[in-house]
């Protein structure tokens, strides 16, 4: 599928993925979901990560797995949600480790665009879901795709800041060099783990990192 919708410096590097057979079929099932179901994000949304954040501009990394599955929340970006939305559980508990660890006031709202186009690349393991099913499309190709996502980072660039949130993100970037990232991991922001992510100190230690090597520290606001 050649003609995807993405940033192209996204399009270029990733341009043998969109003519593997995982892809077609993929693309297939995603299209007919989008036909008949409701499937979030909206369509035009399924790359916005990408879209805000082109290859040569990343700094940061967050891995989420899925969208939220809620009407109206997600919007293309890991752990976002629209505005007027209410913040969910796991975003609220991330504004809260930002307000302990910098001073932040927490925001009012759940639209991480600002970090998005600072470099922040919000990426979720599976891209697409049905409404009110979560999950319900994991296993269908996106997460080969969004492996090649972070395998085409740690080729390319350096310097890149990954946040590992939970097990399921520190599996997904397991195979990421270390030698020259910075891989910061912790639990995972939810209510059920969010004592052990609580003190991670996460946004202050990328910032130092980035500042370390010459780059524009992140307004996490």
């Amino acid at each position: 599928m050649t003609d995807i919708k993405i940033h192209h410096t996204w399009k270029k590097a990733l341009a043998n993925e969109f003519d593997k057979p995982y892809w077609r079929t993929l693309t297939t099932t995603v299209k007919k979901q989008y036909a008949t179901s409701v499937v979030y994000p909206t369509a035009r949304n399924i790359f916005r990560a990408f879209d805000l954040c082109p290859l040569d501009k990343v700094k940061v990394v967050i891995i989420g797995q899925d969208p939220y599955h809620g009407k109206n929340q997600a919007n293309g970006l890991s752990f976002s949600v629209n505005k007027g939305v209410p913040i969910p559980p796991s975003l609220q508990n991330i504004y809260k480790e930002i307000q302990n660890d910098l001073g932040i006031t927490p925001s009012y709202l759940g639209d991480l665009t600002r970090w998005a186009s600072q470099g922040v690349l919000m990426l979720n393991s599976v891209l697409t879901v049905l409404s009110g099913r979560p999950a319900s499309h994991a296993g269908l190709g996106w997460e080969e795709f969004t492996d090649t996502v972070i395998q085409t980072l740690n080729k390319n660039s350096e310097h890149v800041v990954y946040m590992l949130w939970g097990r399921y993100a520190q599996n997904k970037g397991g195979a990421i060099d270390r030698s020259k990232n910075l891989v910061l991991t912790s639990a995972h922001p939810s209510p059920f783990s969010v004592t052990y992510f609580y003190g991670n100190h996460h946004f202050s230690r990328c910032n130092a990192y980035l500042v370390r090597h010459g780059m524009t520290p992140i307004d996490w606001h």
